[in-house]
């Protein structure tokens, strides 16, 4: 009974598939070439652009686990303009330089890393992959990379650090309860974290449409692990564990600049704010003592505003003028998007849902490659823009389309 429930789900998963718009942020002739042409990619190393890893981790993970990484707001239209913005930048190549050393070395708030490329504080890796936020952060250390973890992760900070081997960042949800803020940020500070970022584009929730449809065909009892409120759901989470909380979590409506300059007050850690894409805030941050904001839209899950990061760059980091480092993340698929990115100002460039597809499809050696190809593809347009270090990257290295 159980297979035939499963099978009868699969079928209902690929009909709605292939009727509902929730892949239209996903291009179609990437999509479409994406696998080895028989099928999805066998091996991590099989592989041609990133794009691979969201074939498989679609067809192995369940529905409603899929529907979660997938989903955007109401009809994911700002995942596709993450996506439609990068179109708008053109490079400009540079010829006749010797391009046999390129050194992707970056500095990122005092600290330097063998790349610019972050990984972005997304929730619930086990949701994906057993091994979870561990093989997430081995994967990290293979290649090098900054690691931000997210306050839902469902691992401890403490053995996320310890696969890593290397300081990390640690990403906060503000409580309502400020002793629970307090102590979530005293166990990151605790535990080695460097920086602490605060998230602050989910005030007026998020109308997450499409995975709501594709729970609807998960014939499993998903509310025992993911309850449908906040609260709920940060109980169940490992940084949770010993902090009585009371009440409701997630301080949305009431968060405010004052609750910045708190923040900055009770930790040594560098203070980020996740989630800015104006000018007008970038001057409040750097008003307001913040160490760096890192432009996103959460990857097209907080509001539907149809406007990519990388529209919004140019101006955070006019507005920052050095006085706050600038960091980005939201629809970064290729080598090209982190060169404009780059070229635009950021100091770095975060990803999220590529790097999950490759935990979700291989675990460990799936991350790996992710980030392994990422990074290669920055290489080679270095090269191509006649680029060889990081500081190189400028203004003049990009264009944009007149349109």
């Amino acid at each position: 009974m159980r297979k035939e429930l499963l099978s009868r789900s699969r079928r209902a998963l690929l009909k709605f598939l292939a009727q509902s718009p929730a892949l239209a942020f996903v291009p179609q002739s990437t999509y479409k070439f994406a696998g080895r042409g028989d099928g999805p990619i066998a091996s991590p190393d099989e592989a041609i652009n990133v794009f691979d890893f969201e074939v498989v981790a679609q067809k192995t993970l369940d529905p409603a686990h899929w529907g979660y990484l997938a989903t955007g707001t109401d009809d994911d239209g700002t995942i596709r303009a993450n996506r439609d913005g990068f179109s708008k930048f053109q490079l400009r190549p540079r010829r006749l330089v010797d391009i046999r050393a390129i050194d992707t070395t970056t500095e990122i708030l005092g600290a330097k890393w063998s790349s610019p490329i972050v990984l972005a504080p997304t929730s619930r890796h086990k949701m994906f992959h057993p091994d979870g936020e561990v093989a997430v952060a081995r994967g990290a250390r293979a290649g090098g990379h900054l690691q931000i973890l997210s306050t839902a992760t469902s691992t401890g900070v403490e053995e996320v650090i310890e696969a890593r081997g290397a300081p990390i960042w640690y990403q906060l949800y503000a409580d309502y309860d400020w002793e629970t803020t307090r102590a979530l940020v005293g166990r990151a500070e605790k535990a080695g974290c460097t920086a602490v970022a605060l998230t602050v584009d989910l005030h007026g929730g998020s109308n997450r449409e499409t995975v709501k449809r594709f729970s609807r065909l998960d014939t499993r009892d998903c509310s025992a692990c993911h309850p449908s409120e906040f609260s709920d759901i940060v109980r169940m989470r490992p940084m949770y564990d010993g902090i009585e909380v009371e009440g409701p979590t997630n301080y949305k409506e009431g968060l405010s600049w004052d609750f910045v300059r708190k923040l900055k007050d009770a930790t040594s850690m560098k203070v980020l704010i996740k989630g800015i894409v104006t000018a007008e805030d970038t001057l409040l941050a750097a008003e307001n003592g913040v160490d760096g904001v890192i432009v996103s839209n959460h990857g097209g899950r907080a509001e539907n505003s149809m406007r990519g990061t990388i529209e919004c760059l140019r101006e955070v980091v006019e507005a920052a003028s050095g006085r706050t480092a600038v960091l980005i993340d939201s629809g970064f698929r290729r080598g090209t998007d982190v060169f404009k990115a780059l070229a635009l100002g950021a100091d770095a460039v975060c990803v999220g849902r590529p790097y999950l597809w490759g935990l979700a499809s291989f675990g460990q050696p799936g991350v790996e490659a992710v980030l392994d190809i990422l990074q290669k593809e920055l290489v080679m347009v270095m090269k191509q823009m006649g680029t060889t270090k990081i500081a190189d990257i400028g203004h003049s290295s990009i264009v944009e389309r007149s349109i």
